[in-house]
């Protein structure tokens, strides 16, 4: 039996400094593993505990690790994970299916077919955002890939309505907004992080697949997976969104990100048993 682990990163599997969400008395804190460093400076981290599972996990055989993430390519090769390097990994939402570091040129045509035929323009959409967007909370407006678009902005500026008819607008014409922490993504509805994880399911011969995330844009690689896990932070959370094959964490923060490793590591080990 193969089992397939796809999960997204930041604010699932990897924390940055102001996402760690600790309450415990400083003395009692969990140690963390540093395993992002951008510019010089530490950005993002796991529990030394996670990591230490984390190793375990994608050093078993029968395991397929697939870090699962709306990063780009770039972003996402800053990360040092502990254990064997993940063959596979998928970028930009589900854009980019990495082999061994490498994009696959085949996925990216097919990803490509399907956004042309389906949705809006990036163009259109990037146009729409910065026309709408209020200089006073924007930062920054980026593309991602030549796929979707996403604006840095100051969070508590940004009127709820705003948000709203950002998604009304995008939604009629094929597209998904997202908030996630000070970033407005919008991308298009049949880029999905699913839809990279069933190819790199088959490619592999995997038999099961367990997955975790904590944004809309994970909802449905957590629906797509036989088991999945969402911490109790993020846009899921907040929703109180919920499946019948998805468990809700009471853990959040930092914390949350060690007890999905826990969860993928027993899962796995569950039916390596029942294999045997």
């Amino acid at each position: 039996m193969t089992v397939l682990v796809a999960s997204d990163l930041d604010r699932t599997l990897i924390y940055s400094a102001a996402a760690l969400g600790l309450t415990v008395p400083d003395p009692v804190a969990p140690r963390l593993l540093c395993v992002e460093v951008h510019e010089s400076k530490p950005l993002s981290y796991m529990t030394e505990t996670a990591a230490a599972l984390l190793a375990e996990l994608t050093e078993d055989p029968s395991v397929v690790f697939v870090p699962t993430t709306t990063r780009t390519r770039k972003q996402y090769q800053r990360i040092r994970f502990p254990g064997r390097p993940a063959r596979y990994a998928i970028c930009a939402n589900g854009g980019q299916l990495l082999v061994d570091g490498v994009p696959d040129r085949d996925w990216r045509r097919q990803v490509a077919a399907r956004l042309a035929e389906e949705c809006a323009p990036l163009e259109e959409v990037h146009e729409h955002m910065l026309s709408a967007a209020d200089p006073a909370w924007l930062r920054k407006a980026r593309l991602a890939e030549d796929l979707f678009a996403y604006l840095v902005v100051e969070r508590a500026l940004v009127p709820d309505e705003w948000l709203k008819s950002l998604t009304e607008w995008a939604g009629a014409r094929g597209w998904t907004v997202s908030l996630q922490g000070r970033k407005i993504y919008a991308v298009p509805r049949p880029l999905t992080k699913s839809a990279a994880m069933h190819e790199v399911a088959r490619r592999t011969g995997a038999t099961t697949t367990l997955a975790a995330g904590d944004s809309l844009l994970d909802a449905d690689l957590l629906l797509a997976a036989d088991a999945a896990w969402r911490p109790g932070h993020g846009e899921l959370a907040d929703a109180r969104w919920t499946a019948p094959s998805v468990t809700a964490l009471a853990e959040a923060g930092v914390l949350a990100g060690e007890e999905i490793v826990r969860a993928f590591t027993r899962e796995a080990g569950r039916l390596g048993r029942l294999d045997a």
